[in-house]
């Protein structure tokens, strides 16, 4: 049986428990670990899956695009007026 070690956290000597049970979840934090765990709560069908992975890209191409924007509104220095 191939198991893989998972997270450890060391309790350094005259460290109280609950300090090196925070180090754990922050270290569970950083990998991801409750974000997999939320993920996994309920079974999500391939297609709404599929469905909420486009919807996120399509968010992400409209933060790039905003950002990418920035700055170039009708105010502004070169902009001629019109009559």
């Amino acid at each position: 049986m191939n198991v893989k070690p998972g997270l450890t956290v060391k309790v350094r000597r005259n460290e109280d428990v609950m300090d090196a049970y925070k180090r754990l979840r922050k270290k569970c934090e950083r990998d991801g670990l409750f974000n997999e765990i939320k993920k996994h709560r309920y079974f999500e069908k391939p297609s709404e899956k599929k469905r909420r992975r486009k919807l996120a890209a399509l968010k992400r191409a409209a933060k790039k695009a905003r950002g990418r924007n920035r700055g170039r509104g009708k105010k502004g220095k070169g902009t001629a007026r019109r009559k």
